[in-house]
């Protein structure tokens, strides 16, 4: 009987604990289902405000129709640059009012940051030079490397056309070098292997 009668107590408990799972369960669902299309529509315009900031003079942009297999094909030759941990995500095209495409912007990604991975966008016009970079996501150190989002410092690359950037520490005496943020030499070379990447792909794939 004693027997029997912790068979039922066991059994109580787990339907007890079977039914709080499926509650918490469907509860997950509820609220998932209700914030999946917020959350998307907020990183779309934060990913649409970013490709203005880098190439304000656009009227549309669009994912290259080739942007996988250029990627694709350009990652042997990017992984051998010497540019870090860097990767390219997606080429997307600059275009004008009347559809002409008038530059890209790429999507990179360093995963070299002193706080792990730096993703921007950079906008390249047609002829190799930088509109511009945007940062997608960065997690360094506050008042550090975070300075290379919450200052000046990535307005280095604006304007400018190289093969590729260097980072330097003795103040650059041209257009190809960048001054490291002080403090904060590795989020600065992350950020400029993820523009050399963006960089390298449109000069070897896009164009």
């Amino acid at each position: 009987m004693k027997d029997k009668k912790l068979d039922m107590s066991f059994m109580k408990d787990a339907f007890q604990l079977m039914i709080i799972t499926l509650i918490a369960g469907l509860l997950l669902g509820v609220v998932y289902s209700v914030t999946f299309q917020p959350i998307q529509d907020a990183q779309a315009a934060a990913t649409k405000k970013a490709y203005m900031a880098v190439f304000p003079e656009a009227a549309d942009f669009s994912t290259n129709p080739e942007s996988d297999a250029i990627i694709e094909k350009t990652a042997a030759g990017l992984a051998e640059q010497g540019f870090g941990n860097v990767l390219v995500d997606e080429i997307i095209d600059a275009k004008d009012a009347s559809g002409n495409v008038i530059g890209h912007v790429i999507n990179s990604t360093s995963k070299g940051g002193f706080g792990g991975a730096v993703s921007i966008s950079t906008g390249i016009q047609q002829d190799g030079t930088v509109n511009g970079i945007a940062f997608l996501s960065i997690a360094e150190s506050p008042g550090l490397g975070m300075n290379a989002r919450d200052t000046d410092w990535y307005k280095q690359f604006s304007g400018k056309k190289a093969d590729t950037f260097s980072v330097t520490k003795a103040g650059a005496a041209n257009d190809s070098e960048i001054d490291a943020i002080a403090g904060a030499t590795i989020t600065s070379r992350a950020v400029t292997g993820a523009v050399n990447a963006a960089l390298y792909v449109v000069s070897n794939g896009v164009n």
